[in-house]
């Protein structure tokens, strides 16, 4: 059975609503960072900046229809560690999951796109320049190999299904973590998470200037305490 509890979160697109409409322009970057910056100390204003000067849209990870909202949760916080801008998840029919304790908050500073289907998925893949690879024992590729690609999306499949036809068609490759000892197979976050290393090697971040704007103006917006009340008061000003 599926556990879903206090422990456990329900990953929205891109956080709240509030976080949201800053990433899509609705309320613009420049008047958040202006309302909401001198409530950050330096220090905070820098880290973010620095971060999100590094974060890469050229990788990024798709999650078909994740189970356990353990791995679902390692993998984010995997994605986010790794620099990752954004990730995709494919529900079908299943609201993802992600354990509060294993997140530990990272969460909040990626992209999570949800779609409601594998062919939606992979149309904004498309548009966006990612080659697919699908994960899989007998794949063509190694993991040094994703590096050497411009754009890559990594795809994972689910824990007991594997990879749905809809996506695993749309892959132009299948990669495979070579194993030396009995084991067969590794758990899922195992996998993205030594595939992720791989695939961000040498990369430097590669966001445009407004978009790590958007990302800094987000950032201050779940780091500011009551920072809805302090845009919505200085809107009305």
């Amino acid at each position: 059975m599926r556990r879903s509890d206090a422990d456990t979160l329900r990953i929205a697109v891109f956080g709240d609503g509030l976080a949201k409409r800053i990433a899509s322009g609705e309320i613009d970057a420049e008047f958040v960072i202006g309302v909401l910056e001198p409530y950050a100390s330096e220090r905070r204003q820098e880290k973010m900046k620095r971060v999100f000067a590094s974060r890469l849209a050229s990788v990024t990870i798709v999650l078909d229809a994740i189970h356990d909202p353990h791995n679902g949760a390692a993998l984010l916080r995997t994605s986010e560690a790794m620099g990752l801008a954004e990730v995709h998840v494919v529900a079908r029919g299943e609201t993802f999951l992600a354990h509060a304790g294993v997140a530990r908050g990272t969460h909040k500073w990626v992209k999570v796109s949800a779609h409601a289907s594998g062919g939606e998925c992979v149309e904004a893949l498309r548009a966006s320049g990612h080659v697919m690879v699908a994960t899989h024992p007998d794949g063509d590729m190694v993991p040094s190999d994703l590096a050497k690609l411009p754009k890559v999306a990594l795809v994972m499949g689910n824990e007991h299904e594997g990879i749905a036809p809809d996506l695993r068609e749309a892959c132009a490759h299948a990669v495979r973590v070579p194993m030396r000892g009995f084991a067969e197979s590794l758990n899922v976050s195992v996998s993205g998470g030594i595939l992720l290393s791989w695939a961000t090697q040498g990369r430097g971040g590669d966001l445009t200037a407004a978009e790590q704007r958007r990302l800094y103006a987000r950032g201050l917006a779940v780091t500011v305490p009551n920072a809805p009340a302090l845009l919505e008061r200085a809107a009305a000003g």
